[in-house]
């Protein structure tokens, strides 16, 4: 069996990130498909949060290095400024002299054949790209989503950073991956050089979690007894996933008498920006509407997804090359989803292979209203449509990574 080194800041025991799912099932899956990885990530001193629920599923005899990495806004500032190169390409980026140095120690002792590491920590990539340099083992470069964007990020400097990794990236790697297509094609336009080495491998679902939860039972149960409720879980960062119409329609409906709160409810279940969500609620005078729930383990997550009366989406059009990772959780939960979404991106495009119709501009108030009346007389009549069982079953993990195991083969055939 072949040893992959994976450089991934997203580990257990970060909490918060769903992003944490992607390297944490390539790991559990790999092995299958004849690799078998290594894992360098960050001192668990580095997250802003940490959770213990997914530490078990870490399989026993993989090596995890946990390199030291301090977080700059939290450890090296002071008066809560802190100097802007200590914080390029990120405020992680003091993880990379020691994940190098760790890196190559087991680069010598394991002897893998190849490098993976993977965003949205851009250190991870400088850390790949220098393992790569320093060894000439084939590095894939998993992107998931686009880095240097127009307006993203909003500091030159720090643009110009993303930038420089991602060029090296297209110059050095054996392959960019990303989990769109779109973001893919942006890429392949970009840097036509390296068009062939530029594929999509998207996010998916981990089956054995799930059917881990369905047969603990007492999935029959609704959130809110009586009251449609939709379960938005996950972050809702301000900008990408801005809520701010949603709240709008909320007061439309209430203020017309056509939905009150006892008819129709929103739970968001770690948000983070909780502070955002009762700002707005108390602004449009919509608190009997929202529910905000705080973190919960990973497994409880999923159990809650499986017994919500719809599940919400939200992402904005300057996201249109992405897709949220819970969206594939979302799809085999097999509850009905709600898009609040550009008609045109990627993420109204994955749910429409999947056959959901509910989509609606996020940042168009009257279409929500007007959305929200309907999927609740939907859910009311019992007649809200499901995933297509044929779109769900291609968006396993296990599947994603019998994909990345074939990218692994192709660089090291050589």
């Amino acid at each position: 069996m072949k040893r992959v080194l994976m450089v991934a800041f997203h580990f257990p025991p970060l909490a918060g990130s769903s992003g944490i799912q992607r390297t944490l099932r390539f790991v559990q899956h790999l092995p299958r498909f004849g690799w078998e990885p290594a894992v360098i990530s960050a001192d668990p001193r580095a997250y802003e949060r940490t959770s213990s629920d997914l530490m078990a599923e870490v399989p026993a005899g993989v090596t995890v290095k946990r390199s030291f990495a301090l977080d700059t806004a939290r450890h090296l500032s002071v008066g809560g400024r802190y100097i802007g190169v200590m914080a390029r390409p990120d405020r992680w980026v003091s993880w990379k002299l020691a994940a190098v140095r760790d890196g190559m120690k087991m680069i010598r002792e394991l002897k893998p054949a190849a490098i993976w590491s993977t965003y949205p920590i851009a250190t991870a990539h400088l850390i790949g790209a220098e393992l790569h340099r320093k060894t000439g083992l084939p590095w894939i470069a998993d992107f998931r989503d686009p880095m240097a964007q127009d307006g993203y990020p909003a500091d030159p400097v720090i643009w110009n950073a993303f930038k420089e990794i991602e060029e090296n990236a297209a110059r050095n790697a054996a392959f960019c991956v990303f989990t769109t297509p779109s973001a893919a094609q942006l890429y392949r336009e970009r840097y036509p050089e390296a068009a062939q080495r530029i594929v999509v491998l998207e996010n998916g679902y981990d089956e054995e979690t799930f059917s881990s939860q369905q047969q603990l039972g007492n999935l029959g149960e609704t959130l809110n007894a009586g009251v449609v409720t939709l379960l938005h879980s996950g972050i809702v960062y301000p900008e990408e996933r801005d809520p701010t119409q949603l709240f709008v329609a909320l007061k439309q409906l209430k203020v017309s008498g056509k939905l009150r709160g006892d008819q129709l409810r929103i739970r968001f279940r770690a948000a983070v920006h909780d502070e955002l969500l009762g700002a707005l609620a108390a602004q449009y005078d919509v608190a009997e509407y929202i529910e905000l729930c705080p973190q919960i383990p990973y497994r409880e997550a999923l159990a809650e997804m499986l017994r919500a009366d719809v599940l919400l989406v939200m992402q904005a059009a300057n996201c249109n090359a992405q897709i949220p990772a819970k969206i594939y959780e979302y799809l085999r939960a097999g509850r009905p989803i709600a898009a609040l979404t550009d008609p045109q991106g990627d993420t109204a495009g994955a749910l429409r292979q999947a056959g959901i119709e509910w989509i609606s501009q996020l940042d168009d108030s009257e279409a929500i209203a007007a959305r929200l009346i309907e999927v609740h007389d939907a859910v009311r009549a019992n007649a809200a449509p499901l995933p297509s069982p044929a779109a769900v079953a291609g968006a396993s993990r296990l599947s994603r990574s019998e994909e990345l195991a074939g990218y692994l083969a192709r660089c090291t055939a050589s």
